[in-house]
Protein backbone atom coordinates (compact mmCIF):
# COMPACT_ATOMS: atom_id res chain seq x y z
CA UNK A 1 0.00 0.00 0.00
CA UNK A 2 1.36 3.66 -0.98
CA UNK A 3 0.42 6.68 -0.13
CA UNK A 4 2.27 9.42 -2.54
CA UNK A 5 1.39 12.85 -2.17
CA UNK A 6 2.45 14.46 -6.43
CA UNK A 7 5.69 15.79 -6.03
CA UNK A 8 8.88 15.12 -8.36
CA UNK A 9 10.83 13.72 -5.65
CA UNK A 10 8.26 11.11 -4.20
CA UNK A 11 9.53 7.80 -4.25
CA UNK A 12 7.73 6.90 -7.58
CA UNK A 13 8.42 3.96 -9.94
CA UNK A 14 11.07 4.96 -12.61
CA UNK A 15 9.56 5.02 -15.78
CA UNK A 16 8.83 1.45 -17.56
CA UNK A 17 8.92 0.06 -20.69
CA UNK A 18 6.09 -0.81 -22.58
CA UNK A 19 5.49 -4.64 -22.67
CA UNK A 20 6.78 -6.21 -25.47
CA UNK A 21 4.06 -8.22 -28.08
CA UNK A 22 6.19 -11.46 -26.85
CA UNK A 23 4.96 -10.68 -23.04
CA UNK A 24 2.38 -13.12 -22.94
CA UNK A 25 1.94 -16.35 -21.73
CA UNK A 26 4.19 -19.28 -23.71
CA UNK A 27 3.02 -22.66 -23.93
CA UNK A 28 6.29 -24.07 -23.07
CA UNK A 29 9.92 -22.74 -21.69
CA UNK A 30 12.55 -24.19 -20.28
CA UNK A 31 11.96 -22.59 -17.06
CA UNK A 32 8.90 -21.12 -15.70
CA UNK A 33 9.25 -18.69 -12.45
CA UNK A 34 6.31 -17.55 -10.39
CA UNK A 35 7.01 -14.19 -8.84
CA UNK A 36 8.71 -11.09 -10.38
CA UNK A 37 9.89 -9.77 -7.37
CA UNK A 38 13.68 -8.65 -7.25
CA UNK A 39 14.63 -12.58 -6.68
CA UNK A 40 12.40 -13.68 -9.66
CA UNK A 41 13.60 -11.11 -12.25
CA UNK A 42 17.58 -11.21 -11.00
CA UNK A 43 17.29 -15.33 -11.57
CA UNK A 44 14.92 -15.44 -14.71
CA UNK A 45 17.78 -12.62 -16.34
CA UNK A 46 20.77 -14.56 -14.97
CA UNK A 47 19.01 -17.43 -17.13
CA UNK A 48 17.69 -16.32 -19.68
CA UNK A 49 21.24 -14.50 -20.33
CA UNK A 50 22.10 -18.14 -20.36
CA UNK A 51 20.58 -19.32 -22.88
CA UNK A 52 17.37 -20.82 -21.59
CA UNK A 53 13.70 -19.72 -22.55
CA UNK A 54 12.36 -18.17 -19.31
CA UNK A 55 8.82 -17.09 -18.83
CA UNK A 56 8.05 -14.79 -15.33
CA UNK A 57 4.51 -15.25 -14.10
CA UNK A 58 3.05 -12.36 -12.05
CA UNK A 59 -0.40 -12.50 -10.36
CA UNK A 60 0.53 -8.31 -9.83
CA UNK A 61 3.06 -5.88 -11.16
CA UNK A 62 6.48 -6.67 -10.83
CA UNK A 63 7.87 -5.77 -7.57
CA UNK A 64 5.25 -4.76 -5.57
CA UNK A 65 5.81 -7.07 -2.70
CA UNK A 66 8.97 -6.15 -0.67
CA UNK A 67 11.15 -5.08 -4.10
CA UNK A 68 9.60 -1.66 -4.21
CA UNK A 69 9.00 -1.08 -0.60
CA UNK A 70 12.74 -2.15 -0.03
CA UNK A 71 15.26 0.28 0.91
CA UNK A 72 18.34 -0.84 -1.24
CA UNK A 73 21.00 -1.77 1.40
CA UNK A 74 23.94 -4.35 0.95
CA UNK A 75 24.54 -4.77 4.38
CA UNK A 76 26.99 -7.73 5.34
CA UNK A 77 28.22 -6.21 8.26
CA UNK A 78 25.68 -3.52 9.43
CA UNK A 79 23.13 -6.57 9.64
CA UNK A 80 25.38 -9.12 11.00
CA UNK A 81 23.70 -10.42 14.33
CA UNK A 82 24.38 -13.19 16.84
CA UNK A 83 23.32 -16.74 15.33
CA UNK A 84 23.91 -15.36 12.19
CA UNK A 85 27.39 -16.67 11.82
CA UNK A 86 26.08 -19.72 8.89
CA UNK A 87 24.26 -16.86 6.95
CA UNK A 88 27.53 -15.01 6.80
CA UNK A 89 29.39 -16.05 4.05
CA UNK A 90 26.41 -16.40 1.80
CA UNK A 91 26.36 -12.39 2.40
CA UNK A 92 30.26 -12.10 1.97
CA UNK A 93 29.57 -13.78 -1.49
CA UNK A 94 26.94 -11.97 -2.73
CA UNK A 95 28.17 -8.22 -1.89
CA UNK A 96 31.60 -9.57 -3.98
CA UNK A 97 29.22 -10.36 -6.66
CA UNK A 98 27.38 -7.24 -6.58
CA UNK A 99 30.29 -5.32 -8.46
CA UNK A 100 29.87 -7.90 -11.53
CA UNK A 101 25.82 -8.25 -11.00
CA UNK A 102 26.12 -4.17 -11.04
CA UNK A 103 28.16 -4.07 -14.31
CA UNK A 104 26.37 -6.48 -15.95
CA UNK A 105 22.95 -5.03 -15.33
CA UNK A 106 23.49 -1.44 -16.21
CA UNK A 107 25.63 -2.75 -19.64
CA UNK A 108 22.47 -5.06 -20.75
CA UNK A 109 20.15 -2.38 -19.55
CA UNK A 110 21.25 0.99 -20.65
CA UNK A 111 20.22 2.42 -17.00
CA UNK A 112 22.12 3.34 -13.83
CA UNK A 113 21.07 1.40 -10.66
CA UNK A 114 22.55 4.53 -8.34
CA UNK A 115 24.94 1.96 -6.48
CA UNK A 116 26.34 4.33 -3.56
CA UNK A 117 29.75 3.19 -2.03
CA UNK A 118 29.75 5.63 0.69
CA UNK A 119 29.45 3.05 3.26
CA UNK A 120 27.19 2.26 6.49
CA UNK A 121 27.68 3.80 9.94
CA UNK A 122 25.84 2.20 12.97
CA UNK A 123 25.62 4.76 15.57
CA UNK A 124 25.17 5.09 19.22
CA UNK A 125 22.98 7.59 21.22
CA UNK A 126 23.97 7.42 25.19
CA UNK A 127 25.97 5.46 27.11
CA UNK A 128 23.56 1.87 27.16
CA UNK A 129 23.37 1.79 23.49
CA UNK A 130 27.45 2.37 23.20
CA UNK A 131 27.57 -0.65 25.50
CA UNK A 132 25.29 -2.95 22.70
CA UNK A 133 27.08 -1.40 19.89
CA UNK A 134 30.26 -2.79 21.82
CA UNK A 135 29.07 -5.99 21.81
CA UNK A 136 28.25 -5.99 18.03
CA UNK A 137 31.76 -4.74 17.52
CA UNK A 138 33.40 -7.61 19.59
CA UNK A 139 31.06 -10.44 17.34
CA UNK A 140 31.80 -8.40 13.57
CA UNK A 141 35.79 -8.48 14.32
CA UNK A 142 35.63 -12.48 15.78
CA UNK A 143 33.75 -13.00 12.60
CA UNK A 144 36.74 -11.18 10.32
CA UNK A 145 34.18 -8.23 9.18
CA UNK A 146 36.56 -4.99 8.18
CA UNK A 147 34.28 -2.55 10.60
CA UNK A 148 35.81 0.21 12.25
CA UNK A 149 34.95 1.78 15.42
CA UNK A 150 34.22 5.21 15.99
CA UNK A 151 34.33 8.45 18.53
CA UNK A 152 30.89 11.01 18.38
CA UNK A 153 33.48 13.72 16.97
CA UNK A 154 34.76 11.37 14.38
CA UNK A 155 31.33 10.51 13.35
CA UNK A 156 30.25 14.00 13.38
CA UNK A 157 32.89 14.96 11.52
CA UNK A 158 31.90 12.33 8.66
CA UNK A 159 28.03 13.65 9.33
CA UNK A 160 28.13 16.73 10.76
CA UNK A 161 24.19 17.02 10.67
CA UNK A 162 23.67 14.32 13.14
CA UNK A 163 23.09 15.18 16.93
CA UNK A 164 25.91 16.11 19.48
CA UNK A 165 24.28 13.04 21.52
CA UNK A 166 25.34 10.33 18.80
CA UNK A 167 28.59 9.30 21.09
CA UNK A 168 30.33 6.24 18.85
CA UNK A 169 29.65 4.17 16.01
CA UNK A 170 30.98 1.65 13.62
CA UNK A 171 31.63 2.47 9.85
CA UNK A 172 30.65 -0.54 7.77
CA UNK A 173 33.09 0.64 4.37
CA UNK A 174 31.98 -2.51 2.06
CA UNK A 175 27.88 -1.78 3.08
CA UNK A 176 26.94 -0.13 0.00
CA UNK A 177 23.24 0.59 -1.40
CA UNK A 178 21.30 0.99 -4.83
CA UNK A 179 18.04 2.33 -5.72
CA UNK A 180 15.14 0.13 -5.93
CA UNK A 181 13.19 1.67 -8.18
CA UNK A 182 16.20 1.65 -10.67
CA UNK A 183 17.17 -2.24 -9.98
CA UNK A 184 13.49 -3.21 -10.48
CA UNK A 185 13.35 -1.11 -14.26
CA UNK A 186 16.94 -2.48 -15.08
CA UNK A 187 15.83 -6.04 -14.16
CA UNK A 188 12.65 -5.75 -16.36
CA UNK A 189 15.07 -4.65 -19.37
CA UNK A 190 17.74 -6.88 -19.03
CA UNK A 191 15.35 -9.59 -19.34
CA UNK A 192 13.56 -8.71 -21.99
CA UNK A 193 16.90 -7.69 -23.69
CA UNK A 194 18.44 -11.49 -23.04
CA UNK A 195 14.87 -13.05 -24.61
CA UNK A 196 13.16 -13.82 -21.29
CA UNK A 197 9.39 -12.99 -20.96
CA UNK A 198 7.23 -11.34 -17.99
CA UNK A 199 3.94 -11.59 -17.47
CA UNK A 200 2.20 -9.68 -15.62
CA UNK A 201 -1.58 -10.02 -13.81
CA UNK A 202 -1.39 -13.40 -14.62
CA UNK A 203 -2.19 -15.72 -11.35
CA UNK A 204 -0.76 -19.06 -11.42
CA UNK A 205 -3.57 -21.63 -9.86
CA UNK A 206 -1.60 -24.56 -9.33
CA UNK A 207 1.42 -26.53 -10.71
CA UNK A 208 1.04 -29.38 -13.09
CA UNK A 209 2.30 -32.95 -12.37
CA UNK A 210 3.26 -35.81 -14.02
CA UNK A 211 4.52 -38.94 -12.52
CA UNK A 212 5.91 -37.13 -9.04
CA UNK A 213 7.62 -34.28 -11.29
CA UNK A 214 6.51 -30.93 -11.52
CA UNK A 215 6.15 -30.18 -15.80
CA UNK A 216 4.90 -26.69 -15.27
CA UNK A 217 1.83 -24.64 -13.76
CA UNK A 218 -1.32 -23.61 -14.41
CA UNK A 219 -2.62 -19.69 -15.04
CA UNK A 220 -6.00 -18.73 -15.81
CA UNK A 221 -4.50 -17.53 -18.89
CA UNK A 222 -3.53 -20.93 -19.85
CA UNK A 223 -1.06 -23.05 -18.91
CA UNK A 224 3.02 -23.67 -19.28
CA UNK A 225 4.94 -26.39 -19.80
CA UNK A 226 8.55 -26.26 -18.50
CA UNK A 227 11.46 -28.36 -17.55
CA UNK A 228 12.11 -26.55 -14.66
CA UNK A 229 9.67 -24.25 -12.26
CA UNK A 230 10.88 -21.92 -9.88
CA UNK A 231 8.80 -20.75 -6.84
CA UNK A 232 10.13 -17.09 -5.89
CA UNK A 233 7.02 -15.34 -5.08
CA UNK A 234 8.61 -13.75 -1.88
CA UNK A 235 6.19 -13.11 1.35
CA UNK A 236 3.72 -15.39 -0.56
CA UNK A 237 5.85 -18.44 -1.20
CA UNK A 238 4.44 -19.98 2.05
CA UNK A 239 0.88 -19.39 1.86
CA UNK A 240 0.53 -23.40 0.78
CA UNK A 241 -1.90 -23.07 -2.12
CA UNK A 242 0.65 -24.33 -4.76
CA UNK A 243 2.88 -26.39 -2.32
CA UNK A 244 0.26 -28.29 0.28
CA UNK A 245 2.55 -30.93 0.56
CA UNK A 246 5.96 -28.68 1.07
CA UNK A 247 4.61 -26.48 4.23
CA UNK A 248 7.35 -23.71 2.93
CA UNK A 249 8.48 -21.89 6.18
CA UNK A 250 7.94 -18.47 5.04
CA UNK A 251 5.51 -15.80 6.29
CA UNK A 252 5.65 -12.26 6.01
CA UNK A 253 7.16 -9.34 8.45
CA UNK A 254 5.44 -6.77 7.85
CA UNK A 255 7.44 -3.07 7.28
CA UNK A 256 6.56 0.82 7.31
CA UNK A 257 9.00 3.37 5.49
CA UNK A 258 8.85 6.71 4.70
CA UNK A 259 10.74 8.92 2.17
CA UNK A 260 11.42 12.47 3.37
CA UNK A 261 12.82 15.23 1.07
CA UNK A 262 15.73 16.98 1.86
CA UNK A 263 16.43 20.68 1.27
CA UNK A 264 19.58 23.00 1.36
CA UNK A 265 17.49 23.84 4.80
CA UNK A 266 17.36 21.03 6.02
CA UNK A 267 20.99 19.19 4.99
CA UNK A 268 21.18 15.61 4.79
CA UNK A 269 23.58 12.94 5.12
CA UNK A 270 25.77 11.12 2.92
CA UNK A 271 26.00 7.69 4.48
CA UNK A 272 23.47 5.08 5.31
CA UNK A 273 22.62 5.62 9.16
CA UNK A 274 21.67 3.32 11.43
CA UNK A 275 20.98 3.67 14.63
CA UNK A 276 18.30 1.09 16.99
CA UNK A 277 15.31 2.30 16.01
CA UNK A 278 15.95 3.18 12.52
CA UNK A 279 17.71 3.03 9.04
CA UNK A 280 17.94 6.32 7.15
CA UNK A 281 19.25 5.75 3.18
CA UNK A 282 19.83 8.97 0.87
CA UNK A 283 19.28 8.86 -2.57
CA UNK A 284 20.17 10.33 -6.02
CA UNK A 285 16.61 11.38 -6.41
CA UNK A 286 16.87 14.13 -3.27
CA UNK A 287 15.13 12.07 -0.89
CA UNK A 288 15.57 9.99 2.53
CA UNK A 289 14.49 6.93 3.11
CA UNK A 290 13.46 5.80 6.57
CA UNK A 291 12.98 2.72 7.85
CA UNK A 292 11.53 0.34 9.20
CA UNK A 293 9.12 -1.03 11.45
CA UNK A 294 9.20 -4.30 12.13
CA UNK A 295 5.14 -6.22 12.78
CA UNK A 296 4.43 -9.68 12.98
CA UNK A 297 0.84 -8.60 11.54
CA UNK A 298 0.37 -10.84 8.43
CA UNK A 299 -0.67 -9.52 5.12
CA UNK A 300 -2.04 -6.20 6.78
CA UNK A 301 -1.25 -3.13 4.33
CA UNK A 302 -2.80 -0.27 6.90
CA UNK A 303 -0.17 2.56 7.11
CA UNK A 304 -0.43 3.44 11.14
CA UNK A 305 -0.09 6.40 13.00
CA UNK A 306 2.41 4.61 15.27
CA UNK A 307 4.14 2.94 12.88
CA UNK A 308 5.02 6.46 11.65
CA UNK A 309 5.28 8.12 14.63
CA UNK A 310 8.55 5.65 15.26
CA UNK A 311 9.80 5.99 11.89
CA UNK A 312 10.01 10.03 12.82
CA UNK A 313 11.02 9.70 16.16
CA UNK A 314 13.79 7.24 15.95
CA UNK A 315 15.47 9.39 13.23
CA UNK A 316 15.20 12.50 14.64
CA UNK A 317 17.04 11.19 17.26
CA UNK A 318 20.09 11.32 15.57
CA UNK A 319 19.10 13.82 12.94
CA UNK A 320 17.20 16.93 13.69
CA UNK A 321 16.86 18.45 9.83
CA UNK A 322 14.30 16.06 9.38
CA UNK A 323 11.98 18.41 11.05
CA UNK A 324 12.43 20.85 8.09
CA UNK A 325 12.10 17.85 5.51
CA UNK A 326 8.81 17.46 3.60
CA UNK A 327 7.11 13.85 3.53
CA UNK A 328 7.67 13.12 -0.50
CA UNK A 329 5.45 9.39 0.34
CA UNK A 330 5.19 6.67 2.71
CA UNK A 331 4.54 2.93 2.17
CA UNK A 332 4.47 -0.80 3.61
CA UNK A 333 5.57 -3.63 2.27
CA UNK A 334 6.29 -7.95 3.45
CA UNK A 335 9.81 -8.85 3.90
CA UNK A 336 9.61 -12.45 3.16
CA UNK A 337 10.82 -14.40 6.15
CA UNK A 338 11.68 -17.95 6.54
CA UNK A 339 11.65 -19.57 10.15
CA UNK A 340 15.56 -18.94 10.44
CA UNK A 341 15.67 -15.96 8.75
CA UNK A 342 17.66 -17.17 5.90
CA UNK A 343 16.67 -17.90 2.46
CA UNK A 344 15.87 -21.31 0.77
CA UNK A 345 17.76 -22.20 -1.91
CA UNK A 346 17.63 -25.15 -4.17
CA UNK A 347 15.45 -28.00 -5.26
CA UNK A 348 12.69 -29.10 -3.01
CA UNK A 349 10.76 -31.97 -5.42
CA UNK A 350 11.64 -33.32 -9.03
CA UNK A 351 11.33 -30.20 -11.70
CA UNK A 352 10.70 -27.79 -8.68
CA UNK A 353 13.30 -25.10 -7.11
CA UNK A 354 12.75 -22.84 -4.66
CA UNK A 355 14.16 -19.20 -3.89
CA UNK A 356 12.85 -17.88 -1.38
CA UNK A 357 12.97 -16.49 2.21
CA UNK A 358 15.19 -13.86 1.84
CA UNK A 359 14.03 -11.96 5.00
CA UNK A 360 15.50 -8.82 4.78
CA UNK A 361 18.45 -9.33 2.67
CA UNK A 362 17.14 -10.00 -0.51
CA UNK A 363 19.21 -6.75 -2.09
CA UNK A 364 22.17 -7.99 -1.03
CA UNK A 365 21.69 -11.63 -1.67
CA UNK A 366 20.09 -11.26 -5.12
CA UNK A 367 23.84 -12.04 -7.20
CA UNK A 368 24.57 -14.68 -5.15
CA UNK A 369 21.22 -16.51 -5.47
CA UNK A 370 20.58 -15.77 -9.15
CA UNK A 371 24.45 -17.24 -9.30
CA UNK A 372 23.43 -20.38 -7.47
CA UNK A 373 20.16 -20.76 -9.25
CA UNK A 374 21.97 -20.54 -12.54
CA UNK A 375 24.92 -22.71 -11.49
CA UNK A 376 22.05 -25.49 -10.49
CA UNK A 377 20.07 -25.61 -13.59
CA UNK A 378 22.98 -24.73 -16.26
CA UNK A 379 25.81 -26.79 -14.18
CA UNK A 380 23.19 -29.45 -12.43
CA UNK A 381 24.55 -28.34 -8.54
CA UNK A 382 24.35 -25.24 -6.25
CA UNK A 383 27.93 -23.64 -5.14
CA UNK A 384 29.41 -24.95 -2.02
CA UNK A 385 28.27 -21.56 -0.67
CA UNK A 386 24.10 -22.14 -1.21
CA UNK A 387 24.20 -25.84 -0.51
CA UNK A 388 23.77 -25.43 3.20
CA UNK A 389 20.04 -23.44 2.63
CA UNK A 390 18.17 -26.50 1.10
CA UNK A 391 14.56 -27.19 2.86
CA UNK A 392 15.80 -30.15 4.00
CA UNK A 393 17.05 -28.28 6.93
CA UNK A 394 13.88 -27.85 8.55
CA UNK A 395 12.98 -30.83 7.98
CA UNK A 396 16.10 -32.09 9.97
CA UNK A 397 15.67 -29.69 12.61
CA UNK A 398 19.39 -28.16 11.56
CA UNK A 399 18.65 -24.49 10.43
CA UNK A 400 21.27 -22.26 8.62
Amino acid sequence: MRIEPPSPLGRRRIAEPVPAADDRLPERADVAIVGAGLIGLSVAWRLAAAGLAVAVIERGRAGDGASLAATGMLAAAAEHEPGGEALLPLCLESQRLWHPFRDDLEAASGLSIDYRREGTLVVALGRDEVERLRFRHDLQRRDGLAVEWLSGPAIRAREPGLRPTVTAGLFCADDHQVDPARVMAALRLALRAAGGRLIEGCAVEALEREGGRVVGLRTGAGAVRAATTIIASGAWAGEGGLLPDLALPVRPLKGQSMALAVTPRSGGIDHVVWTEQVHMAPKGDGTLIVGATVEETGFDPDLTAGGLFALLEGARRALPGIEEMRIAGIWSGYRPTSDDDAPILGEAAPGLVLAAGHHRNGYLLAPVTAAAIAGLLVDGALPPVAAPFGLARFRSGETA
